[in-house]
């Protein structure tokens, strides 16, 4: 069975090969001294006694490679061993009845769209991992397994891992009405650090110069404010505050609102956007249309707030649609994927060669405030960012040295 390991091992590559001789060692060592057969899956709280009699006498670094090799033997076993035949059984109407209450837990919580159609897809995978098991049958080491196959087969990102863990423990809280906290012992993917592609002022003035119309407008926001993609689509009127020139994003990530600056430069354009806007506006008013999407109750609670025109979309689209959740016709904000394929068709003609996008513009919006000497905190808050490392990662790309340190081969 070792033998088998090692091949394994070997196959999924993210093993050094001089590591190898060491992972086969644990996991001969753990069998050992648990008097288990090798071909036999251990429990988590027989695998926590062999490695804490481990601690007392080996490295810390050590313990946790034992832990590792562990892990990914456990992996191992499950994906060795044949599903029982009661798990091929016909249960795609239970699994549609599961996905469906997910998606009412969703909203019932107030949850984007967004968040909806990813924990979803994620719950498909999951469905698609396990070859039909029954939903009544579902462990936590189900979850661990498929997190161990993203990280292992898949070799999905820390953040990617993370996203469909958040998934599924939503799934097995708030409709299998299960706990699994402190039980999923799943092999970590690495995380990654990359830092950010950072276009220079005059790469961003080269781009826009390439742009027109609408699309230029929410280029020009997008980076003179420091918006996502998302937050610039989806800006309602009353978002925007000409006369003391800042801009409220509402439920931005994470949920949370904040404030940020407005540049002098897009007051004018969008004073003629607007009133090419209302034009619009009162077309839809005129035709009794649906009012724009509400967030959360309040289309319950002021039912003609969504008529009005502090709430109509900064960006409408030019079509009317169909709401993916109230299934009404109405009138939504441009597509994000509109404005993405303009400003990537401007980046092809400027020749820029970096891979840059629309966030592109976001981070270069942090890292030309730091280069001129804002404070941190100033930039923490425009961006939106809760932790302050999340918003440190710009010293590390700024042109301007901000800790002020002179190398000694200038000396």
């Amino acid at each position: 069975m070792l033998d088998l390991f090692h091949q394994f091992l070997v196959k999924n590559g993210q093993i050094k090969e001089r590591n190898l001789p060491y992972y086969l060692k644990w996991v001969s060592e753990c069998y050992a001294y648990l008097n288990e057969p090798i071909e036999h899956k251990i429990a988590s709280e027989q695998k926590h006694q062999f490695l804490t009699h481990l601690s007392t006498n080996h490295e810390d670094w050590q313990v946790k490679q034992a832990d590792h090799a562990l892990r990914l033997y456990h992996f191992f076993l499950t994906r060795q061993k044949d599903r029982e035949p009661s798990h091929f059984t016909d249960s795609k109407k239970e699994w549609n009845v599961i996905e469906e209450e997910t998606r009412k837990a969703l909203r019932l919580r107030h949850l984007s769209l967004n968040t909806e159609k990813s924990y979803l897809i994620w719950l498909h995978q999951f469905q698609g991992f396990l070859g039909g098991k029954k939903h009544e049958e579902l462990q936590a080491t189900d979850i661990q397994d498929f997190l161990t196959h993203l990280a292992v087969e898949r070799r999905v990102s820390s953040s990617t891992q993370g996203q469909a863990l958040n998934a599924l423990v939503f799934v097995y809280r708030h409709v299998l009405k299960k706990e699994i906290e402190g039980l999923i012992e799943a092999v970590r993917a690495k995380r990654r650090h990359r830092l950010p592609v950072i276009m220079t002022p005059q790469e961003v003035e080269l781009i826009l110069s390439r742009m027109s119309g609408v699309h230029k407008l929410m280029a020009m926001l997008t980076y003179g404010c420091g918006l996502r993609v998302t937050e610039c689509a989806s800006l309602r009127i009353k978002d925007i505050d000409l006369e003391r020139g800042m801009v409220i994003v509402k439920a931005a990530k994470g949920d949370k609102d904040r404030r940020t600056v407005l540049p002098e430069r897009v007051k004018d354009p969008l004073i003629q956007h607007m009133a090419a806007v209302r034009s619009l506006y009162e077309n839809d008013r005129k035709q009794n249309l649906p009012g724009v999407f509400l967030p959360e109750a309040l289309d319950k609670k002021y039912p003609n707030a969504g008529k009005e025109w502090g709430w109509f979309w900064l960006f409408p689209s030019q079509s009317l649609s169909i709401d993916p959740r109230s299934l009404i016709v109405r009138r939504h904000h441009m597509h994000t994927a509109s404005f993405q394929r303009a400003f990537r068709e401007a980046v092809l003609q400027t020749g820029i060669s970096k891979q840059v996008s629309v966030h592109t513009l976001r981070h270069s919006f942090a890292t030309h405030l730091l280069e001129k000497g804002y404070d941190i905190r100033t930039i923490q808050e425009l961006l939106g960012h809760r932790n302050l490392q999340t918003t440190m990662i710009y010293t590390h790309v700024a042109s301007k040295n901000v800790l002020g340190v002179r190398s000694p081969l200038d000396g």
